[in-house]
């Protein structure tokens, strides 16, 4: 069973990044200022955190402390998942 962090990772390689440079993206990494996803990419990373793990994400929790790198939106999902 893959963590969130790696079912995270690999969503991002495989949507934003097209399978390639697996390796040069850390979980610390800024997908934003990275340029990995833009605002369309946040609303298609919330798609799939919303139907990945059955929750529900409120247009006000969408900022950068939340969905801004692999770690924070690991943090953001346990969160939500717990509640």
């Amino acid at each position: 069973m893959q963590s969130i962090a790696q079912e995270i990772h690999q969503f991002i390689i495989d949507n934003f990044l097209f399978g390639e440079a697996e390796t040069c993206l850390s979980n610390d990494d800024s997908l934003l200022d990275q340029g990995i996803i833009d605002s369309m990419g946040v609303l298609e990373l919330v798609t799939f955190l919303e139907d990945k793990y059955e929750i529900e994400i409120p247009d006000d929790e969408l900022v950068p402390t939340n969905l801004d790198s692999i770690n924070r939106l690991v943090q953001f999902v346990q969160r939500k998942v717990h509640t």
